[in-house]
């Protein structure tokens, strides 16, 4: 076997310069259980982050949503409009509540703030290269709070039609009351990534716990 580390592929796009920089030069020297991580593209708005998806098909997107121009918003928006499945994870601030959960039902598979850790941020685009979710646990309870009050700022239902395939999934085995452990081995995935996608499911139904999560999903028609 050779010591080349895997790589993992991404786009990174923040319309602040220096920010980009700094991202990309700590993940250049970051690496994550035998796992390096290479920038192949920047952009600065929304337009050029879809341009960079479609020429470089990356592993993972790392998205802003406050930009000039076009927002993280359209280019999350245009993206699944043009079938792109890459793995996209949200940097935002605390102010962002509204925005984040508009980015959920966008199809964002995760999200951070943006004085994150080195750690927590490898940790966050391995977990979604891999195909998890992952749900920063400072903001989740905010978050929860804002989904549970029953409109975003457009006036729209929360989010309820955004589970991906994985996460409806991980559902239907809490419906079953399984326990984490059991559902990373029926599902070939590490017990941290069902944490993840967990997480994320009581993110998107506005709930805070396994049992309104699968009664939720039972008056929702989630499950059948």
């Amino acid at each position: 076997m050779n010591d080349v580390a895997v790589a993992v592929r991404i786009v990174l796009v923040d319309d602040q310069t220096l920010v980009r920089r700094g991202i990309r030069s700590l993940l250049e020297i970051a690496n994550h259980d035998g796992v390096r991580f290479d920038v192949v593209a920047e952009a600065d708005d929304g337009e050029t982050a879809v341009a960079a998806v479609a020429e470089h098909a990356p592993d993972v997107v790392l998205l802003d949503l406050r930009m000039p121009g076009r927002d993280g918003i359209w280019a999350l928006e245009t993206l699944r409009e043009r079938g792109h499945e890459t793995p996209v994870l949200v940097l935002t601030t605390f102010d962002d509540d509204e925005l984040v959960l508009r980015a959920l039902r966008a199809g964002a598979d995760g999200y951070l703030l943006k004085d994150v850790t080195l750690d927590r941020l490898v940790q966050a685009v391995h977990v979604l290269a891999e195909g998890g979710t992952f749900v920063q646990p400072a903001v989740t309870e905010r978050l929860l709070r804002a989904v549970r009050s029953g409109l975003s700022a457009d006036g729209e239902r929360p989010v309820m039609d955004s589970l991906t395939e994985r996460e409806l999934a991980v559902l239907r085995l809490l419906a079953h009351g399984w326990s984490n452990r059991q559902i990373a081995d029926a599902l070939y995935l590490a017990e941290g990534t069902v944490k993840n996608h967990v997480s994320a499911v009581l993110l998107k139904l506005g709930v805070r716990d396994r049992t309104r999560a699968v009664l939720r999903a039972l008056q929702e028609g989630l499950l059948t």
